[in-house]
């Protein structure tokens, strides 16, 4: 919302609509990064199994969660046209959409546990990952339910919301899943198996806090319960968040691959890349939110026709992200060993020790592409608010394969070793951020803007949310 202490675009506004949002990304990537500890205190190939199949249950259920995540943009346009019912329309949409999507998912199991075996990941591994990945699918409803009801609040500006329901979900993970792993109080232990069923459990709570919020405000009065399917708000769901939900599957997919390749070298290199990329998606994810925040404030100002504030708020999110990445690549780069014995079990595990070296010396590397991911972030939030999604899909899904291809190559067709590999990825990922800069600039963002459905033009200046 608009606070009028916060002039439009400011650094000021961005911290207080990306700050919750940064909260809540961070308390995701901390239940995911806790889930691997404990599982590392198992074994390294429980670890690399929850790596594994954690992403690739995600990837099935990309395509969904990326059309449903482009509501975010869709809500702030209408809240910054004053219309207050078409948000909860679009959130009855997105919510339909999820319950036609769950069925779909649930098919593509049997084709996810035969792309592990195609994949040739070692059967230690497997036995662990296949189980781990079933049961995350079969309850696949219970997060595209909640960030369905996130981009809600976030499109309304309520932030704050998403943040108590994140950081509820993340202390009930964390209990519930040392509890479900390592059993106590009755419970006998489930391993890799108890991970799996606390994180749902957990997203359940997390939906449960998003829904008593919704039913304890004004919001519910926008909510016509007895209508529908909304045709011309779900078609635009799915014209212009297809596009999302295309890029992330891709993406998502392709990442998968890279972690796969590494996987499937060896057992060590399994252990060591997935040490390395769990403290890089947990100090990315909460990126993620700033992205967010970015979409949803270009989206409020696209709406209210106010397109010098956009560029504002592109500047304002460049300056968050960039501080904040600039501290990430200073841990990544001085301290790495601190942040890889982390994940050294109190029992001995040979291979874990082997991997630990080479761990330390990818994490130092990655220090250096970090900051070029605050500006991808930003300028691909940017686009994605102004409703400039194909753009943004095309240079996302386009570099994003060929760091996999890139990556493949290497490893398996060249024989090169893993930290060459990686050196090369590094240099590749600059690639990134120059395409979605030039995008920017070019202003081609500008023709798309929202198309509302009543024919109302939108109003200038922003409309507040409700408290």
């Amino acid at each position: 919302m608009k606070d009028k202490e916060h002039p439009a675009g400011s650094v000021k506004e961005m911290l207080a609509m990306a700050v919750p949002m940064v909260i809540s990304n961070s308390c995701d990537s901390f239940m995911t990064a806790t889930d691997r500890y404990f599982l590392s205190r198992l074994g390294s190939d429980e670890m690399a199994a929850c790596m594994a199949g954690g992403l690739f249950s995600f990837t099935v259920m990309a395509l969904p969660i990326g059309l449903v995540g482009y509501s975010t943009a869709m809500v702030a346009q209408r809240m910054g046209a004053g219309r207050h019912e078409s948000c909860a329309q679009v959130l009855r949409q997105a919510l339909i959409f999820c319950l036609m999507a769950y069925p779909v998912i649930l098919c593509l199991l049997p084709l996810g546990i035969a792309f592990f075996g195609w994949t040739g990941v070692s059967d230690e591994q497997r036995i662990h990952q296949d189980p781990y990945f079933s049961i995350l699918c079969a309850g696949s409803i219970v997060p595209m339910v909640r960030i369905a009801l996130g981009n809600f609040f976030t499109g309304l500006g309520r932030t704050r919301v998403v943040m108590v329901s994140s950081f509820t979900t993340m202390i009930f993970n964390v209990a519930a899943n040392y509890l479900l792993i390592f059993g106590g109080f009755g419970i006998p232990a489930m391993g890799i198996r108890g991970a799996a069923i606390g994180t749902l459990l957990a997203g359940l709570v997390g939906i449960a806090v998003l829904l008593i919020s919704f039913f304890h405000s004004e919001h519910r009065a926008w909510m016509k319960w007895r209508e529908g399917i909304h045709r011309p708000t779900l078609k635009e769901i799915l014209r212009k968040g297809f596009p999302a939900g295309l890029e992330i599957f891709l993406i998502v997919m392709a990442f998968s691959i890279i972690i796969m390749a590494f996987h499937a070298h060896s057992r060590v290199t399994a252990a060591a890349s997935t040490i390395v990329f769990n403290w890089d998606m947990m100090t990315f994810i909460p990126l993620m939110g700033l992205e967010i925040s970015i979409t949803s404030l270009v989206g409020r100002y696209v709406g209210a026709g106010d397109l010098s504030a956009v560029h504002r708020v592109v500047m304002s999110g460049a300056k968050v992200g960039v501080s904040y990445c600039a501290i990430v690549a200073i841990s990544f780069a001085f301290f790495p060993e601190p942040l890889v014995m982390v994940f050294r079990p109190d029992r001995g595990d040979e291979v874990l020790e082997q991997s630990l070296p080479m761990a330390i010396t990818m994490l130092r590397i990655a220090s250096i592409y970090v900051l070029i991911e605050a500006l991808i972030v930003v300028f691909a939030g940017a686009l994605r608010g102004a409703g400039d999604t194909f753009a943004a899909m095309v240079i996302s899904v386009s570099i994003q394969w060929s760091l996999a291809i890139a990556l493949v190559l290497s490893l398996h067709v060249f024989g090169m070793h893993p930290v060459t590999a990686w050196w090369i990825l590094t240099i590749l990922f600059f690639l990134m951020c120059t395409p979605f800069w030039l995008r920017y600039r070019s202003g081609k963002w500008k023709e798309k803007l929202p198309e509302f459905h009543s024919g109302e033009a939108p109003v200038h200046g922003v409309a507040e949310a409700p408290a």
